[in-house]
């Protein structure tokens, strides 16, 4: 089975785009399986073995006695899914049919969002005197304006950037690239900290502390996806939000927003980069083409 189980994840990598972290996780639920499991070939994977395996991943506890939430038991289960609908495409074997494994009802989810009060004292939070604040400035801005995962910013480059068109080119999920539209305060916010850089480096956003960078492209002075999440729960504590938000919040927040001020929710699918429309459904639903005119038109941080 290791052997199958390397294929796949190469399969992942290679034929798929999968980002080197989707492929981590992919390995490690399905190999969390296969121990379970203990089977010598796919053909033995039974729905009563599934079943078995969706008790124990309902019962399972963690070192602290915390047990699995219903979106970690599913995540667990697409993977397998993934796992037997590859050993049955590609390796075109005999194997249980992938679409037997339901996934487990996870309930309404909870979406996070600020409110208009909480979300501009959010973004004034940063020292905009020092250079910094200015970076820090523009990634919070960046992030309400455009919706980006917090791993899209951080792979961001200065090239992606066009601040005349106010556009910016993203290498999203599964390696798809996308346009994202910049509103005038963000596209101001980027023009300001650009506008302090005096170096060479590609990435966009860069760390200023820890010592010059040792590659002369400056690759290993780019930011984190952690430092970005101890970024914006340090602004959230300035600015005295309830809310603990993460970088993902502002995202919920950049589809509440324009969704609640009269973006069609096919545009605003289109602008976060979901895949499937019913994970956007969890703002809500209306109709309208013309992506950049409805950023343009909605989005408050346009003058």
């Amino acid at each position: 089975m290791k052997e199958y189980l390397q294929k796949f994840l190469e399969y992942l990598e290679i034929e798929k785009g999968r980002s080197p972290r989707t492929v981590e996780n992919y390995a490690f639920f399905v190999k969390r399986f296969l121990d379970f499991a203990k089977v010598d070939s796919p053909t033995s994977i039974t729905p009563q073995l599934v079943r078995r395996y969706k008790l124990f991943l309902n019962r399972y506890q963690d070192k602290n006695g915390n047990p699995l939430e219903k979106s970690s038991q599913n995540h667990h289960l697409i993977a397998v899914r993934s796992f037997l609908r590859y050993l049955s495409q590609q390796e075109e074997l005999d194997v249980m049919p992938s679409d037997r494994i339901e996934l487990i009802e996870e309930g309404d989810r909870k979406v996070k969002v600020m409110d208009e009060s909480a979300l501009e004292r959010f973004l004034a939070a940063p020292d905009q005197k020092s250079q910094q604040g200015l970076r820090d400035k523009a990634i919070l801005e960046l992030l309400f304006s455009t919706g980006l995962r917090v791993s899209e910013l951080v792979g961001l480059d200065v090239k992606d950037i066009n601040l005349k068109t106010r556009e910016i080119s993203v290498l999203g999920k599964g390696r798809k690239i996308r346009v994202v539209f910049v509103s005038d305060s963000a596209a101001e916010a980027l023009a300001n900290y650009l506008g302090t850089r005096q170096d060479e480096y590609k990435p966009l956003f860069i760390r200023f502390k820890g010592g010059h960078p040792i590659d002369p492209e400056g690759w290993d002075a780019r930011l984190t996806v952690r430092s970005i999440q101890k970024m914006v729960k340090k602004y959230a504590l300035i600015a005295g939000i309830a809310v603990d938000p993460s970088p993902h919040t502002l995202r919920h927040t950049f589809a509440t927003d324009l969704l609640r001020r009269g973006a069609d929710i096919r545009s605003v699918q289109e602008l976060l980069g979901h895949a499937n429309i019913a994970t956007t459904q969890i703002y809500t639903h209306i109709t309208n083409p013309q992506l950049k005119e409805v950023h343009r038109k909605f989005h408050r941080g346009n003058k």
